[in-house]
């Protein structure tokens, strides 16, 4: 009998049966399958039966499929909490359940899957036949005809059995029963949603005798010679097995068992930039394999991570398998777009974080060309929550339980040329099993180091690796300054420091940000230490649901219910859940383009940032505008640039000749020459802008004098109404809508001391900026008129704007003068009383009617927003939006839609124009149709209240983003203190 308290394998630190076969690589083979995968019956228990304590077969074991109330249809695969059966649950770091390892509470949601299969007429006699589960959370067991087969754990792992004894001809029951908290759980904490379910594909496969059970092929280049060399080991009982590569006639017959070295001359290398593959055939007379193989050397070499002898620099991101509706249930289109989306924007590495990815996700990073650094399905951060008692990374007990994982990661994948790195895990303290696990990696697979962030002793691992690392930090890894790192000895500091130093997280991007992504990219450039890093993470992890009156939305923790949860924390991605790019998407993918424009006068140099391939494939372009119009443009001719090098041409005389305007800015592109499979010809994938001289316009008299009439002000000096246009509000605002950023406190405070006197960490006693700000009242100002004078033709309001409750504020004045017909505005603030803290913004809020209409058109920076220390992709130019698309529709409503440097607008029949002049300099804005306070009020988007308004504000300035969610504050250079500032605007009656 078990013991009380658990169930089956339940409550053990076993990882599975004996009866799994041997983890071995997925293979592309002419054996016979045949897919499980479609409608299964099901029904759900709310904690784990107690029928199977006794070796009672819960399952029918004829041919009926499982009839009555409780049973229900459910695809496989699927997670049971998203077809209605349960809930899912976030939390980032806690364990949903008590930490008290290896149990799992009674109460334990159980799922039971049963289907009917019927076994082909075409299914192969003898050999043997397996069932493979591709994943299944958390622990799962398996019955065929009523037989029990096995169980194990690891959710995002392939589990095998030789079912062959249980398989009969015509009609079979398989049933798998899927337990959704388990030992395996306390090894799973991830940062993600808990989705419990039988959530990738279930097959048979037939084996044959003589087949061939496993393939790992290490395909070599010499970085010098060229030349390629096959190192192939197979698992077979055949005694012959042919090797053969059909691109270069080459074929060898190899003895099966040991590593078999086949040379294939000179060959062409592999890589994220140039991913040529080579198809390669393994055969036995019983079975045909066939790999796509990537010819390419890694290596470090003291202190550098070198691929195909050049160092590489991880442009990456960190990637969850998560979609909005499906959960972590595999879609090729989906992925295929991702993928796409990250190589058009720069992406050239993935960290599968935190566990091996679908296995069809490696065939396409080969075919795309992407770094992978693969990650086992290991964390146990929960353990942190009680100081890592108890933690299972340094416990005897679970060493098969971590040994199983690794093992079961690298030999599913190790025959792609895509791996680069071999990951333990991800936030699972250190201790003797992870030590035990690098060294297991080490003797299977030598060809790939061994990385773990949290091997904060560099005892076990070839990789230095850091999460969110301040600026001052990573210049004293890669410098001469030895700033203490996680407090550890002198011994073990020049240990890491003597290793390649990686980002395996940083810029987190949750919610509007993340900024300073340019300062970080100074750093891969200034320090050869630094092999570059992975922003956290590629997509919010929002699951769509509908609000109590029919609205659909993406929701994140609490919203399903769950009564420990880690809200919107989920939502920390560069493209929102349904797959839209987010600006920082734009941002980076300025910073990771693979050449860059220097122009001084009339010559450009092209640099290329690639280190594997030369830019033959890209065409070199200019544009220049005139007052953000095109009017001029055409091709340049510019040689491939070799990797790591410069190229210097001629501009045309029309790109740089002075031109009449008011200002010209020359763009630069370089798009593809041709079509790839991740984007089309003509495809820009660098983009850069300069200013050109102009011939100044002769200036045109505007008339002063008298206001118009077109123009409304109260007695009080406030204006009302423009040409019949309502203003409801014109007042300064010091208010944003707080972003992620604003709202958490990951790192500590750069308001109260500088990066330089606080190692980059700030002052963490410091709260977020959002509360300092709500405490100093900037979302509630209240106004007060101090004058009202009329100078000649000018009507002058002078205001004090201050929270209640405060001595603080800012004094402004509002200086209003006619130009013939047009209205002309100069707005000065300054501040006054203490103030003790930055400002989220300065400027002007008018709140408008909507009868404006829809369309927006301006001439200024664009398309996207930016801000102060996130704005690398945009340029100067005329563009056009609808209101509602000028903003991002974060899950959590925020600032948003800020773009600085504004020249013109127009919004129906209202224009615009914004004036440079003597202190005073172009302001940015933002239009929406809710205001700032109405934003921060609203948890989600459906929550905003329905408004006839549109809310414009005119900004002198704005505090910049950051990272402090889960990294380093607003920069001080970013950011926004108290200041006297000004702007000047004039309003036209648009024809």
């Amino acid at each position: 009998m078990t013991a009380p308290g658990a169930v089956g394998p339940l409550g053990t630190t076993a990882p599975g049966s004996g009866s799994r076969v041997p983890p071995r690589a997925r293979l592309r083979s002419d054996a016979k399958t045949l897919s499980l995968d479609g409608t299964w019956r099901f029904r759900l228990h709310d904690r784990a039966p107690r029928d199977e304590v006794d070796g009672v077969p819960p399952f029918a074991t004829g041919t009926e499929v499982a009839t009555g109330p409780d049973w229900s249809d459910l695809p496989v695969p699927s997670h049971w909490v998203l077809h209605g059966h349960g809930a899912p649950a976030y939390t980032n770091i806690r364990y949903p359940f008590p930490v008290d390892p290896p149990h799992v509470p009674d109460r334990n949601p159980t799922g039971d899957h049963v289907r009917t299969v019927d076994l082909p007429d075409w299914w192969p006699a003898g050999g043997r036949t397996l069932l493979r589960l591709d994943g299944a959370e958390s622990l799962a067991r398996v019955w065929v005809n009523g037989r029990a087969v096995g169980w194990s754990t690891g959710s995002r792992l392939t589990t095998e059995y030789d079912v062959t004894e249980h398989l009969r001809p015509g009609a079979n029951t398989v049933a798998i029963r899927v337990h959704q908290w388990s030992q395996g759980s306390y090894l799973e904490d991830q940062d993600q949603w808990w989705l419990p379910g039988v959530f990738r594909s279930v097959t048979l496969e037939h084996r044959p005798d003589g087949g061939l059970d496993d393939v790992f092929v290490t395909a070599d280049r010499d970085p010098v010679t060229g030349r390629g060399t096959l190192v192939v080991e197979t698992v077979t009982t055949a005694s012959q097995v042919t090797v053969r590569l059909p691109e270069t006639g080459l074929e060898a017959r190899v003895a099966p068992g040991a590593p078999a070295r086949v040379d294939v001359g000179t060959v062409d290398a592999w890589s994220a930039e140039q991913p040529r593959l080579h198809d390669v055939v393994i055969a036995t007379d019983a079975e045909t394999v066939r790999l796509r193989v990537g010819f390419r050397r890694v290596e470090v070499v003291g202190d550098r991570l070198l691929v195909n002898g050049v160092p590489l620099v991880f442009h990456g991101v960190n990637r969850h398998e998560t979609h909005p509706d499906r959960g972590r249930v595999f879609d090729e289109d989906t992925l295929r777009a991702d993928l796409s989306l990250m190589k058009q924007h720069g992406v050239q590495a993935i960290r599968t974080a935190h566990q091996p990815p679908h296995p069809r996700f490696l065939e396409l990073a080969d075919e795309y060309g992407f770094w992978v650094v693969l990650e086992c399905d290991l964390e146990t951060h929960g353990f942190w929550e009680v100081d890592w008692s108890g933690n299972p990374s340094d416990d005897p007990a679970w060493r098969e339980a971590y040994l199983d994982r690794v093992r079961r990661t690298v030999e599913r994948d190790k025959n792609h040329p895509s791996v680069v790195v071999w990951s333990l895990g991800n936030e699972s303290g250190t201790g003797r099993n992870l030590a035990t696990m690098a060294d297991w990696i080490r003797r299977r697979d030598p060809s790939r180091p061994v990385h773990y962030e949290g091997d904060t002793e560099g005892a076990y691992t070839d990789l230095y690796s850091r999460m969110y690392p301040t600026l001052e930090e990573i210049d004293s890894v890669c410098g001469d300054l030895a700033m203490p790192v996680h407090e550890v000895g002198p011994a073990a500091g020049a240990r890491q420091r003597a290793k390649p130093f990686v980002l395996c997280e940083y810029g987190h991007a949750m919610g509007n940000g993340p900024g300073s992504l340019a300062d970080y990219q100074d750093r891969f450039d200034r320090w050869s230490r630094l092999h570059g890093g992975f922003v956290w993470e590629w997509r919010d992890h929002g699951l769509r649901t509908t609000s109590a009156d029919g609205v659909a939305y993406f929701g994140y923790g609490g919203d399903f219910g769950e009564p420990v949860h880690d809200g919107v924390f989920v939502m920390d991605g560069l493209v929102l859940s349904d797959g839209t790019p987010s600006p920082a998407l734009a941002d980076l993918g300025a910073l990771w383009a693979p050449v860059r424009f220097t122009r001084a006068g009339s010559s450009l140099t092209v640099h290329s940032q690639r280190a594997h391939a030369d830019t033959g494939d890209l065409a070199v372009a200019w544009e220049l505008r005139v007052d953000g119009r095109v009017v001029d443009g055409g091709a340049l001719d510019v040689p491939p640039v070799r990797p790591g090098r410069d190229v210097t041409v001629a501009l045309p005389s029309d790109a740089v000749a002075p031109r009449r305007g008011r200002e010209a800015h020359l763009t630069l592109r370089a798009s593809l020459r041709q079509d790839t499979v991740w984007a089309p010809r003509r495809h820009v994938v660098a983009e850069v802008q300069t200013p050109v001289e102009v011939v100044p316009p002769t200036p045109s008299a505007r008339p002063s004098g008298a206001l118009p009439s077109a123009a409304v002000f109260d007695e009080d000096g406030t204006l009302r109404s423009w040409h019949g246009i309502g203003v409801a509000v014109l007042a300064p605002e010091l208010w944003r809508a707080p972003t992620e950023n604003d709202r958490a406190s990951g790192q500590g405070s750069y308001e109260t001391t500088s990066p330089e006197l606080s190692s980059g960490r700030g002052d963490e006693s410091v709260p977020p900026s959002a509360d300092r700000w709500r405490e100093r009242g900037l979302d509630r100002l209240t106004h007060r008129v101090t004058a009202v004078v009329q100078e000649g033709g000018v009507l002058v309001q002078r205001l004090r704007s201050m929270p209640a409750g405060t001595g603080s504020g800012i004094d402004s004045e509002f200086r209003w003068s006619g130009a013939g017909d047009d209205l002309r505005l100069r707005w000065s603030a300054v501040p006054v009383g203490p103030w003790d803290c930055t400002w989220p913004r300065i400027g002007l809020h008018l709140d408008l009617p909507d009868d404006l209409g829809d369309a927006v058109e301006w001439w200024g920076t664009g398309p996207n927003e930016s801000y102060p220390d996130a704005a690398n992709g945009v340029v100067v130019g005329r563009f056009a939006s609808a209101v509602d698309a000028l903003g991002v529709r974060y899950a959590r409503p925020q600032e948003t839609g800020h773009r600085p440097g504004l020249r013109e607008l127009r919004i129906g029949r209202l224009a615009i124009d914004a004036l440079r002049g003597a202190g005073v300099d172009l302001p940015g804005f933002q239009l929406a149709r809710h205001s700032a306070q109405q934003w921060d009020r609203a948890e989600h988007p459906h929550e905003l209240p329905a408004s006839d308004r549109l809310h414009l504000y005119f900004d002198a300035a704005q505090h910049g983003l950051g990272s402090r969610a889960c990294g380093p504050d607003v920069l001080p250079r970013f950011a926004l203190w108290p200041r006297q500032v000004a702007l000047e605007v004039v309003f036209r009656a648009a024809p």
